[in-house]
Formats: structure tokens, sequence, C-alpha cells
């Protein structure tokens, strides 16, 4: 048609994980936590009044910033909400990149990265991660503009230690996001960063240990003058008044989300335990999902993509990514017991 720029016509985009339409499957595709929203949440929600949908939301969702501020031990002009993890990685890239001022990240890492950049027109500096995912030494020396660390990593599960991450934001020039959209699974976040260094952005969701996915809420964390920068940048009501409520009503509930939070972690030892014992290779995970190669002890396996189309003809589905690196493992995320053990009998059945 020649509509649209050449960047736009030229990127791909990106792939979210299958959706099946039916609600009695195994589906550990894509990370979802298994566990229902906090009843705080559900009560929230049956409270929502006419009055907070005929006006238009606040515009910097006061009521959440105050209680994340609360939870974290800094002020609520340390937060921002956002529509989704997602919004706050295009509100950062257009905040700091252009056509010369590059993105860089290591990879295999969350392949939303590059699709963004691409949309703004705005080169990607893309560094390998070694096979244990140690951070890169040279993504130091990118010159970027914006340097991006998933930590803990996905697809890979594993997590850089916080004072290599320390030592990056120190050295770099530009601004250091590290997205903790999987934090909560792990032994210990980044937050100390933030009252450290005035070039660090946190990257937080509900979507993962709140089990709020269908809402699409996360919010950034740094320096108040890095939260009022990006605050000119994004969309005018990027977050609704119904999410705001929602959201709120979630973090405050801190035991409801612990406890949920445990009993995923325990899971997830259980679950790597039992790949293992079927013969996968399964790097240490700090999310509520692992990584798991296939192959590992099999004197004749089949392809991990096989698998993949296997378990679904059973109506389990777990994530596929035909790229290099990767394309002998499966990203699965953690079920409920009885779900995990569904997953590994069928395993049984297939790898024999």
């Amino acid at each position: 048609m020649g509509y649209f720029r050449d960047n736009v016509e030229r990127v791909a985009g990106y792939t979210p994980g299958f959706q099946p339409r039916a609600t009695d499957v195994v589906k550990l595709n894509t990370n979802e936590n298994p566990y229902p929203p906090s009843p705080a949440v559900m009560k929230a929600l049956a409270g929502i009044r006419p009055e907070q949908l005929r006006r238009y939301p606040d515009p910097v969702g006061t009521a959440f910033r105050q209680a994340a501020a609360r939870i974290h031990g800094v002020t609520p002009e340390n937060i921002m909400c956002c529509n989704g993890g997602d919004d706050l990685l295009s509100i950062a890239i257009r905040a700091f990149c252009d056509a010369g001022r590059p993105l860089a990240y290591p990879v295999p890492t969350y392949t939303l990265y590059p699709v963004l950049a691409a949309l703004e027109d705005c080169p990607t500096i893309e560094v390998p991660f070694d096979e244990q995912f140690n951070l890169p030494p040279a993504l130091v020396k990118s010159g970027a503009a914006l340097t991006i660390v998933c930590n803990p990593n996905a697809p890979s599960g594993t997590c850089v230690p916080i004072e290599e991450l320390a030592s990056l934001a120190d050295e770099l020039t530009g601004v250091l996001l590290i997205d903790e959209a999987y934090v909560d699974f792990a032994d210990r976040d980044c937050i100390e960063l933030v009252r450290e260094f005035d070039n660090v952005i946190l990257l937080r969701s509900l979507s993962k240990g709140y089990s709020l996915a269908g809402l699409r809420f996360g919010y950034a964390i740094a320096d108040a003058a890095l939260i009022a920068g990006l605050m000119k940048v994004k969309d005018s009501y990027n977050v609704d008044a119904v999410a705001i409520a929602l959201a709120t009503a979630a973090i405050e509930d801190q035991p409801y989300f612990k406890a949920n939070v445990e009993k995923v972690r325990a899971d997830r030892a259980v679950l790597t335990e039992r790949l293992i014992a079927l013969g996968f290779g399964v790097l240490d995970s700090a999310t509520n999902f692992v990584l798991a190669t296939v192959g590992a002890k099999h004197l004749s396996p089949l392809p991990a993509e096989r698998i993949q189309e296997k378990l679904a003809k059973r109506n389990i589905y777990v994530r596929y990514f035909d790229v290099p690196g990767l394309d002998d493992k499966l990203r699965i995320s953690v079920g409920t017991k009885q779900q995990n053990d569904r997953l590994l009998a069928a395993l049984k059945e297939i790898v024999g």
C-alpha cells in the first residue's frame, strides 16, 4: 500500500504466546500466575461506581503511587503507573532513543525490545549472553542511550547479581532499565539501585506475582527527575480508573501476594526436579517458569518443537521459540500441582 513508514513496513511485529479459546486446558505457555487474584481485588471490582467510569481517571494514579511507595520505601514521585510493563518499555524507548541514540540489551531475552526499537527507527546493539547467562562485559561499552537488562531474564529465568548491575549503572553514560517483571519470584530485587543511582529505572508488573495479567498494569520505580521526564512521554490517561482501583487493592494485600508467590516457588522446585529426572536440562530459575533443554540425557530425543506439538494435541501448552540458541528448549510456566502433574505425565509418555 505504501502508507506506512519504511521501518514499520519492515518490522515483523511481536508474536504473543498462543491463547487457546478453550478454558479446560493446561496453559503453561504465557507465564500467568495459576492462582486467582486477591479477594481484595474482586471486592474492589464489585465496588466500582458508575461515576468512576463516567469521568476520566486520575492521570497519574495517585492512590496506587502512594500504596506502592509505602511498600517499596520510596516516595510517590518515584512511581509512574503504566498500562502493563510493555507500556513502560515503549515510553522509555520513545523518551531516550532515536536514529542516533541506540538501544542495547543482552540476548537472548524478551523479544519485544527490538520490535519497539524498530518502530522508533532506533538502532539496536545486541550483546550475547554466554551459556550460563552471565552479564556480558561488553554491554557497558555499547555507548547506548538506553540499556535494558531483563532480570530475572526471560526466557532463561536466570538472575544477574545486583552488585554487577550496580557496577553497570555506575559505568553507563545512558539510562539502565532493569526489567523486573518476574522479580516477585526471585530472592532479591534492585530497589536499592534506585536510591543509589539517578540513571536506573525498574520495571514492575502486576501480571505475574499478583495474578493480574488480564488487567494490564505495571509501574516504573526511578529517581523523581527520571519519572518527571517519563511523565511527559506517556499517554495522558494511560491507566484506566478500574485498573487503578484494582491494582491498588492488589498491592495493598501483601500477605495474600506473598503466600501465592511461595506456592509458586515451591512448585517450581518440584517441577524442576522432576523435569531433570525425565532427562531435561533445566537452569535454576528465579521466575514463575523454567527453561528446559530437550535431549540433555536422551539417546534419540524428539526435537523441542515436536514435543511442544505433541503436548498441544493433549491440550497442554508450553512455549517454543524458533530462534538460534533456544530452538532446543521449551519454556514452561509453573502451574498448579495438578497442572504440573498432568504435564509431567504427558512428557513421560512423549519422551519415553
